[in-house]
């Protein structure tokens, strides 16, 4: 036989029960008995967001994401499982910061 030998890898993703979030981290319990915590920094709209913005989530997808919908950020169990972090660009969290600053502004007059 020649050539490289190649294996193939096969990712099962698995669904998110419940989420809880607070100053620090996001915890997610996942149906196979994992818990998974996330620093909240890795995911700056958390991070800059009320508690009532924070607690205000769907778990969409399946159970296979969390979703806010005040902060419109979306996070799929694929990236908590990797551990991927935000990939927003920083002229984009910029843009989301001005107009939320300026939606905050209008409301309180």
């Amino acid at each position: 036989m020649n050539g490289t030998l190649t294996a193939q890898v096969t990712f099962a993703l698995t669904r998110i029960l419940t989420v809880n979030i607070d100053d620090e981290s996001l915890r997610v319990d996942l149906e196979d008995g994992r818990t998974i915590s996330i620093p909240i920094g890795w995911y700056p709209r958390l991070s800059h967001a009320t508690v009532a913005e924070r607690t205000n989530f769907q778990i969409s997808g399946a159970g296979y994401g969390i979703y806010w919908p005040n902060l419109d950020e979306d996070i799929g169990v694929e990236g908590i499982l990797l551990g991927k972090k935000s990939t927003e660009s920083p002229a984009s969290f910029e843009r989301w910061l001005a107009n939320r600053k300026q939606s905050h502004s209008e409301t309180r007059a």
